[in-house]
């Protein structure tokens, strides 16, 4: 991998975007999601609040990192679009990131903008949290992949893959469906906290439970399924597509699913203390990001080679 300066400021956006998302996360498990009160982009109807509340304070320092996020998102496709030729794979990630960071912002702003923050408990809230962690894990895959690309990575041929490809399609599908459960099951932690384990697992098999409780029952079981099929998707694809950097991937793929199952059970254990809901949510975006840069790696395009020899790798235009 060639770490160019563009390189290392990708990765070092991609960090920040975690750390963002971590807070995002820390957002909705406090119950601050209204400390703003309904109002975006300014809070309380005021750029610079009197911050007046811890809520507030949490809200609004959410809002400030979200903004910075996404102009550092959008410093990385102007600096994309002068160090790389049209039509480079480079390019077109950064714009797919800008085009992720718009519409994260609009989901974010729509849940303020229509209360569904705090103890709302709705279908609704239900749906736009969804939509929100499956776009965050597209948005950290496209950063993921401008960073993969600008470090030498090459670009992904999809024609011809046949069963590699099909594998690793269902089990990209398989993480988002799993992130959408665990979205579910965080939202109903936060908003029906049980005292006990035992009290937590009569909740969820209650017959008069909130739609919410009956659903968060089904992500464990989900996690389960879509573990044993990522660990073995991945051994099989590294064997269809053998590769020093692809088999590395694989095994960083099951090794980080099996910690993030363990952080599971511990998380239900512990009955979902907030610091461990974070920690859930990071290996959760470790194990995604894992899962694309091995999807990459798998699915690169052969190295273009002239009279039979391997061509000179690409390298990445530097900036003038």
């Amino acid at each position: 991998m060639q770490l160019t300066g563009f390189a290392k400021f990708v990765w070092g956006v991609l960090a920040y975007n975690l750390g963002v998302v971590a807070w995002g996360a820390y957002v909705r498990a406090t119950g601050s999601g209204a400390g703003c009160g309904d109002h975006w982009p300014r809070c309380d109807g005021e750029v610079i609040p009197r911050l007046a509340s811890t809520e507030q304070v949490i809200e609004f320092t959410h809002r400030v990192t979200s903004g910075i996020a996404a102009l550092l998102v959008l410093a990385m496709l102007l600096w994309a679009l002068r160090a790389y030729p049209r039509g480079h794979v480079v390019r077109r990630a950064a714009a797919a990131s800008m085009v992720l960071m718009v519409i994260e912002a609009l989901l974010g702003a729509g849940l303020v903008l229509f209360q569904l923050v705090a103890d709302d408990a709705s279908w609704y809230r239900a749906f736009s949290m969804v939509a929100h962690l499956v776009n965050t894990f597209l948005l950290l895959g496209a950063i993921a992949l401008t960073g993969w690309w600008a470090s030498g990575g090459r670009p992904v041929r999809l024609r011809g893959q046949g069963a590699a490809a099909a594998l690793l399609a269902a089990g990209l599908g398989g993480m988002l469906l799993l992130g959408a459960s665990g979205a579910i099951a965080a939202l109903g932690d936060t908003l029906f906290p049980a005292a006990t384990l035992r009290e937590g697992i009569r909740q969820d098999f209650s017959p008069t439970a909130h739609f919410l409780l009956r659903l968060r029952v089904l992500h464990p079981a989900i996690a389960l399924a879509v573990g044993a099929y990522l660990v073995a998707a991945a051994r099989a694809v590294a064997r269809l597509r053998p590769g020093p950097t692809t088999r590395r991937l694989s095994l960083a793929v099951a090794a980080l699913f099996a910690v993030q199952v363990g952080a599971g059970f511990l998380n239900l254990a512990l009955l979902a203390p907030v610091w461990m809901q974070l920690v859930h949510l990071l290996l959760a975006d470790a194990v995604w990001l894992s899962l694309v840069l091995f999807a990459a790696s798998a699915l690169a395009a052969p190295e273009p080679s002239a009279a039979g020899a391997p061509a000179p790798r690409e390298q990445a235009p530097a900036l003038a």
